[in-house]
């Protein structure tokens, strides 16, 4: 795709449009940045995230803005990435806000909250709600400037070795779980543990954890849990529409000359349409196939989502009354996932629902 097309289908920035005019074009200076990615390569749609954005900043700029991208561990691991932004180490990441809840809490607002914003609600409250803003007052205080990356939509809500029916199954269940979902299922009763993806699978098949949780049919059909696994379950109540997001070092992100950050900018929003586009095109076929190889597909009972939400609330109740930065942005968060539920309940649903019931009609 030509620089002007792109900039133009990214429909973000749109004044960039006019940035790669001859004469400025002439001026654009000699750059090269490296982004740790929090994904190992093998993941091509959440770890291509980076490289489609990599890719058009390099069109963009005719070569003269190069970013090299490194999977997670080629420089430092998943956990390192924003403090390696943070420190200098690399001028930026591409991974989940949520993994760095240990850091704050605050920082799982920037990908998912349980019972949160679907994947369009959560690109409405970032980029016209004011959510990108709010996290980025957040971020700086981290030494971080963020932007959105990418979304997987709706995630599964993982692989079990044994069947589940109600909350009293969740008794000490060790489950593989990332961002505030941990707290909120260990308010059932279950053991959360923090596991990046590459060790996902060997841990399902010892048997030190007894479920897990990643994104969907096609990454979780490459990774393999259903043969460590057999039960699938859905939905991921915890990540209704998980944003990524690409963190560049504060100082270096102010240092960009005007247009190269406009380019940036449309570069990222590219690059969240086009990942969550593929996992909508990719995930059918892989669930069929997942289906189709023994994995035994089931919903999380209602008594379960039932005792999970009021978990959920409690946990921001009480995360809220003792840190300032989260109960600001949650607050902008949970008043316009009311908002946007109201509307969708209208049309949305009403229209999806038809669909998939006439889809079952044949």
């Amino acid at each position: 795709m030509k620089r002007r097309q792109f900039l133009q289908a990214a429909g973000i920035g749109a004044a960039a449009t006019t940035v790669a005019a001859p004469a400025i074009a002439q001026s654009m200076p000699e750059m090269r940045w490296r982004l740790t990615s929090g994904f190992p390569k093998s993941l091509d749609t959440i770890y291509g995230g980076a490289e489609v954005f990599a890719k058009q900043v390099a069109e963009a700029t005719d070569g003269k803005f190069q970013i090299q991208v490194f999977a997670a561990g080629e420089i430092v691991g998943m956990p390192q990435a924003v403090d390696s932004v943070a420190n200098g180490t690399v001028e930026m990441t591409h991974t989940c806000s949520y993994y760095y809840v240990g850091k704050d809490p605050t920082y799982a607002i920037g990908t998912a909250l349980p019972f949160g914003l679907n994947a369009r609600q959560t690109n409405a409250w970032l980029y016209h709600g004011g959510g990108n803003d709010l996290l980025n007052e957040f971020y700086a205080k981290q030494g971080l400037y963020g932007m959105p990356g990418g979304n997987t939509g709706t995630q599964m809500g993982g692989w079990f070795r044994k069947e589940i029916k109600t909350p009293a199954d969740l008794q000490g269940l060790k489950m593989r779980i990332a961002g505030i979902a941990g707290q909120v299922m260990a308010k059932l009763g279950a053991v959360p543990q923090q596991i990046p993806g590459g060790d996902i699978y060997p841990a399902l098949e010892r048997g030190t954890i007894d479920a897990a949780e990643w994104v969907g049919p096609y990454d979780d059909e490459k990774l393999g849990f259903n043969k460590v696994a057999p039960f699938y379950y859905y939905p991921g109540f915890w990540e209704g529409g998980p944003s990524l997001h690409f963190f560049i070092n504060k100082a270096k992100w102010e240092e960009l000359p005007k247009h190269y950050k406009s380019i940036v900018t449309s570069a990222a929003g590219y690059a969240n349409i086009d990942m969550l586009a593929k996992y909508d095109a990719r995930n059918p076929a892989a669930l069929r196939r997942l289906v189709g190889g023994g994995a035994q597909l089931r919903p999380f009972s209602q008594e379960i989502m039932e005792a999970a939400f009021k978990a959920a609330n409690e946990v921001y109740d009480e995360i809220g009354s003792k840190n300032a930065d989260f109960k600001k942005v949650y607050e902008s968060y949970r008043a316009f996932r009311g908002e946007e539920y109201l509307w969708f309940q209208v049309a949305e649903y009403a229209f999806d629902n038809f669909m998939i019931r006439a889809r079952a009609r044949g």
